[in-house]
């Protein structure tokens, strides 16, 4: 079955380009020039992946990626024809998994999307009936599943995206030890780290948000100061 991948920029030339490399690559291309067409198509037929630009004539990109994520989990890459860091920051926070800066080697935008969805599809494809070992951590409350791709805090189930689960597994894994942002973003992103990169930082920020997390004094996930993160035993 092809995947369904949304394609929203107001730019068409850029958007038809999208489009072409994804189409010769196999994909079911979903293109619109502006968010309530997108958000329309996204009720009737929810895709597996959206491409949203952040410039948009009636709502801008980062508030459309908020309100796909008030329902929807499937992996967001954010466009952007800003370089500054804050922009990056607010499109991660609101809800993206990545970030492609115009202007872009369209092939890079079809590994990027490989990337994303193999990482969905892993974490969100459980095998019914097979539990490996090492395929749950429980600690202090927090349980994590990676057969089923399910969280619960308290019991109460987070509803994390294929990225924060990641993250929060990794760290899991590595409890006890403290994981560099270089470390823990070259294992999820599967990407070379690069100086003054906020992403890690801002989704250890969502995550700590969806957690409920004291921010002076976390329960879970602690940051050591020029260092990385950890989870305590």
């Amino acid at each position: 079955m092809n995947k369904k991948i949304m394609v929203v920029d107001d730019e068409e030339e850029i958007a038809d380009l999208i489009e072409v490399y994804l189409q010769s690559d196999g994909y079911t291309v979903y293109k619109f020039y502006n968010a309530a067409q997108a958000l329309q198509c996204i009720e009737e037929t929810e895709p597996d992946l959206a491409i949203l630009d952040i410039m948009l004539p009636d709502i801008d990109g980062i508030r459309l990626c908020r309100k796909i994520r008030e329902q929807y989990f499937f992996p967001i890459i954010m466009l952007t024809a800003k370089v500054e860091d804050a922009d990056k920051i607010m499109g991660l926070a609101a809800g993206a998994d990545d970030y492609i800066t115009k202007p872009f080697n369209p092939l890079e935008v079809v590994a990027r999307v490989k990337t994303q969805l193999r990482r969905y599809t892993h974490y969100n494809h459980a095998v019914p009936g097979r539990e490996q070992e090492g395929s749950e951590y429980d600690i202090r409350g927090l349980r994590i599943n990676r057969t089923n791709h399910s969280c619960f805090l308290y019991e109460k189930e987070l509803l994390l995206t294929p990225i924060e689960f990641s993250i929060l597994w990794y760290l899991c894994e590595h409890q006890g030890t403290v994981v560099a942002s270089e470390q823990l973003f070259e294992a999820v992103w599967g990407e070379k780290y690069l100086d003054q990169n906020n992403t890690v930082m801002t989704h250890i920020g969502r995550l700590r948000e969806k957690m409920k997390e004291p921010p002076r004094n976390p329960r879970f996930i602690k940051t050591v100061w020029g260092v990385g993160y950890t989870i305590e035993k």
